[in-house]
């Protein structure tokens, strides 16, 4: 399939090195997932993928529902919402920290069901559970694979379960990229008008403007000098480089809001060049993820959701971008990760709250954390602490006992 719109991010006229670098990077992912480079579309976040994802879905169905979990990023609901569709929130298995099967009822005005793999936990046969739902209702399968680039959910047979699958190399994903998506489209899909749909609007993706460019660019550097200056010079600093468009944070404030920040963006020339440079690295990346997550599920299992300890199809453990742990009932989690900073751990809270980094209004997503049908998501939000993978096994344990001691410190101070 050509990619002529694509083919515009060039500013300089390089279009033979703009075409080598996106037939890289399709060609590798291509490569990684057992699928075909026409398939595969780049653009410069993934949230703009998935808005032309919403967008071809719109066009069928307008003001249809979207079946999607609040444990996730608000830049994950925003393009549902930009598009006119409502998103619906399902509850989670705490095992996978994804869509619970069992806990699903789909709307009669369902167009999508998203199957999350959240943290990089892919658990197959909740997968196909969701995807067996959707399939039984004529509704389009959307994968969010955001945290699990060039991983794919797959049934028995090993064919991917998705109609569209959404991957991301943006801020702190698998790899150090800062920038980038990547959408597959399934050319077997049944849902036809849709995927030429989706395919059509993906290609006529545009370029991002010279100064965002600009701020895409200069990110690794800004956000150096941000982190240097005291707290009272760099947040003002920040927000006054955002609203001019010289920074380009991670979430920007209207998408906690509903909205997105851009819209329409293919992957800039720059954008493709490091998306080629650093997918050769995804391996041993992960290989140190795995690792680490193996050295933390000696001390912590008790902590751990189960799907975590779920092996890919060579046997080994997925290679998670964060761990994800759950404290005890009663533990302060945000305490827990006060601590652990405290110590020198990087720990987050990826996703408390809920609509992360938190909605501004979360009535705006048609979100109420009090529904009881996501009990279980509220008290996994709760409860929710992550550590980082990919550190050598010696400060993986250094991590891992530090999160013992201050989970025991706070248990004693309860008794």
């Amino acid at each position: 399939m050509p990619h002529r719109a694509l083919c515009r991010v060039a500013t300089n006229g390089a279009r033979p090195s703009i075409m080598g670098r996106m037939d890289t990077v399709r060609q590798e992912l291509a490569r990684l997932t057992g699928t075909r480079p026409d398939d595969w579309h780049l653009t410069f976040k993934a949230r703009y993928g998935l808005q032309q994802v919403y967008r071809a879905l719109a066009a069928e169905q307008k003001n249809g529902t979207v079946l999607t979990q609040s444990l996730t990023c608000s830049t994950a609901v925003d393009p549902i919402l930009v598009e006119g569709l409502r998103p619906v929130y399902a509850d989670i298995h705490a095992d996978s920290c994804a869509l619970d099967p069992d806990a699903l009822t789909l709307p009669d005005d369902a167009v999508a069901l998203t199957v999350q793999h959240t943290f990089g936990i892919v658990d197959e046969p909740r997968s196909r559970a969701l995807a067996a739902a959707a399939r039984g209702r004529n509704v389009v399968v959307v994968e969010d694979s955001a945290h699990a680039l060039g991983r794919m959910a797959r049934d028995e047979h090993g064919v991917p379960l998705a109609d569209v699958s959404v991957h991301s190399f943006g801020v702190e994903k698998a790899l150090p990229t800062k920038f980038g998506g990547a959408v597959w489209i399934n050319p077997d899909t049944p849902h036809t008008e849709f995927r030429d749909r989706a395919s059509a609007l993906l290609e006529a993706l545009v370029a991002p403007s010279a100064r965002l460019q600009f701020a895409a660019k200069t990110y690794r550097t800004q956000l150096g000098v941000l982190r240097r200056l005291p707290g009272a010079l760099s947040r003002p600093m920040r927000a006054g480089l955002t609203r001019a468009g010289l920074f380009e944070p991670a979430v920007a404030p209207s998408e906690q809001a509903g909205e997105l920040a851009h819209s329409d963006l293919a992957a800039s020339d720059w954008v493709q060049g490091h998306m080629a440079e650093h997918l050769p690295q995804l391996g041993t990346l992960e290989q140190s993820r795995r690792a680490s997550v193996a050295v933390y599920l000696e001390t912590l299992s008790d902590l751990v959701p189960a799907g975590v300890a779920i092996v890919d199809a060579d046997g080994a453990l997925q290679p998670l971008i964060r761990l994800p742990l759950l404290v005890p009932a009663g533990v302060d989690a945000d305490a827990v990760v006060a601590d652990l900073r405290g110590r020198g751990v990087y720990a987050g809270s990826w996703y408390r709250p809920a609509l992360f980094p938190g909605a501004t209004d979360p009535s705006s997503y048609g979100y109420d954390p009090s529904d009881p049908a996501v009990a279980v998501t509220e008290d996994v939000i709760s409860r929710i602490v992550n550590v980082p993978t990919g550190r050598d096994a010696h400060e993986t344990a250094a991590i891992a006992a530090h999160v013992r001691e201050a989970i025991d410190s706070f248990q004693r101070d309860r008794t």
